[in-house]
């Protein structure tokens, strides 16, 4: 293995596909109550289960109550310090809205590494100027996914501790300068 385990990292990593299952369930019980048209379920359910990136306030945003636990949600993730230096960051750069893009791992991942950047180039990329054009690379080995910073400017943290290299999983929230991404 890469790392040894740090103090703070938690020894419960919560289940695969659970911040996907959590979406898909806000959207039936939308479309259960009239405020989905059974078009736009099949769309945003199609959004939802498709490889990259998920924006929830893309998928959930309009849908009464959804925007206030996902804000809620992010709240218990950030350590309070980050949180608060992170909200007047994106005031500064006319932001309201922290809610993070959502990232599915594959468990079954053989291959190699991600980069995650503001770059084209990268395999996820992220459209946020405090993002570095190479910002980290994602790597499963030895059955854990590993994220490490790549010289970012901006450092790299996982659930609110700025790291170089860190052993993550599903529930991780990683921050990559202003923008937050959970693994899922």
């Amino acid at each position: 293995m890469d790392i040894a385990a740090r103090p703070w990292q938690t020894a419960a990593m919560r289940e695969p596909g659970r911040s996907r299952e959590r979406l898909a369930r806000i959207l039936g019980a939308a479309f259960a109550e009239g405020l989905l048209s059974e078009e736009t379920l099949s769309y945003r359910l199609e959004l939802l289960y498709a490889p990259g990136l998920i924006e929830p306030r893309g998928l959930i945003g309009d849908l009464p109550g959804a925007a206030r636990s996902r804000a809620r949600e992010t709240r218990e993730l950030l350590a309070a310090r980050l949180a608060e230096v992170r909200s007047r960051m994106l005031r500064l750069f006319g932001r309201d809205d922290p809610s993070p893009l959502v990232l599915a791992l594959d468990l079954a991942a053989t291959g190699r590494p991600l980069t995650i950047g503001r770059s084209s180039s990268c395999d996820v990329a992220i459209g946020e100027p405090t993002v570095s054009r190479r910002h980290a690379l994602l790597r499963f080995r030895d059955g854990h996914w590993i994220v490490q910073d790549l010289g970012s400017k901006n450092g790299l943290t996982v659930n609110g501790r700025a790291v170089g290299r860190s052993e993550v999983g599903p529930g991780d929230l990683l921050g990559l300068g202003m923008a937050l991404v959970e693994l899922d």
